[in-house]
């Protein structure tokens, strides 16, 4: 059974317990950051087992509007350091059960909805006996309970015959839908006239841009209710190529004088480029700067 990236809010009554497939690491972000900030809304406590990726999910709900400090200050979200995760994930299948029955308790004891968990999980590739039964021991733990587990794969630290494996060993696959994803950059649509670019843009997908461009200003023209601005959310975008912040300023000079293209949430390295390319100058291109508010990050995601 598959379900959208919109199920991941709440699941209904019967899904607890599901896997999804990324096709790339801002896909994977995507998917995490969707998952968990659903969570903190629904006032779940909510937990991120890291490996080293935590910086980057950590970073994308930035950039989807969370309020990260207060989330970690209060302590319903937590990030599991590396060490402790790989411990758990080796820990024996009955221990393991009382430790997650455990959380689950503790959690509603101090007046959380229910509890939301998922992270990088890879070095259950090292487990002896396998994944499956880990993946067995979740799903009963959480079946018919307040709690919520997300099982994410990506193809640079999981194997394809394993990927198939935990597909099959799953009843329920979050799928979502993707305009473009090269593994560089990744652009989802967000309605008519707007998307959203996660990652770079380089020599290698700027006709994508363009193209991405052409089809939402179509897109509003012959909508009657169509916007006359074409937004694109570009706060998860961290690099753009001289010719890509020309390419966007002419495309929004090429607009008919009743639409404009607005970018928002864009970064200061980025802003720098389009700033060098005319963007202040061109009157049908508004720029809308990313919010300037570390994260508590130990990379640093500013630019």
């Amino acid at each position: 059974m598959t379900r959208t990236v919109e199920d991941m809010a709440s699941f209904d009554s019967t899904v607890r317990h599901a896997c999804a497939v990324a096709v790339s690491d801002e896909h994977l972000w995507e998917l995490s950051s969707a998952f968990l900030s659903a969570g903190l809304a629904a006032g779940d406590q909510v937990k991120y087992f890291d490996d080293g990726t935590s910086d980057r999910v950590l970073e994308r709900m930035f950039d989807d509007g969370v309020d990260i400090d207060a989330s970690l200050a209060s302590g319903q979200l937590e990030v599991v350091p590396p060490e402790a995760t790989r411990a758990a994930i080796l820990t024996p299948i009955d221990v393991m059960r009382g430790l997650v029955d455990e959380l689950i308790e503790d959690a509603l004891a101090e007046g959380y909805s229910g509890v939301r968990w998922t992270g990088q999980l890879s070095h259950a590739l090292n487990r002896p006996a396998g994944m499956l039964d880990y993946e067995l021991m979740l799903d009963a733990a959480v079946a018919g309970r307040p709690a919520r587990v997300l099982c994410l794969y990506d193809r640079a630290h999981y194997p394809d015959d394993v990927i198939e494996d935990m597909r099959r060993g799953h009843r329920v696959e979050i799928e979502t839908t993707t305009v473009y994803d090269d593994n560089l950059l990744r652009i989802t649509s967000t309605g008519i006239g707007s998307a959203r670019l996660a990652g770079e843009v380089d020599h290698s997908n700027r006709p994508q841009v363009r193209k991405l461009l052409l089809a939402e200003l179509d897109r509003a023209l012959r909508s009657p209710t169509g916007p006359h601005e074409i937004r694109l959310d570009v706060s998860s975008l961290r690099f753009i190529d001289v010719a890509g912040a020309v390419g966007l300023v002419h495309a929004a000079e090429e607009f008919p004088s009743s639409h404009k293209l607005v970018l928002d949430g864009v970064r200061p390295r980025v802003a720098r480029v389009l700033d060098r390319c005319g963007a202040p100058f061109a009157s049908q291109l508004m720029t809308i700067p990313r919010p300037d508010r570390p994260i508590p990050s130990t990379a640093g995601a500013d630019e």
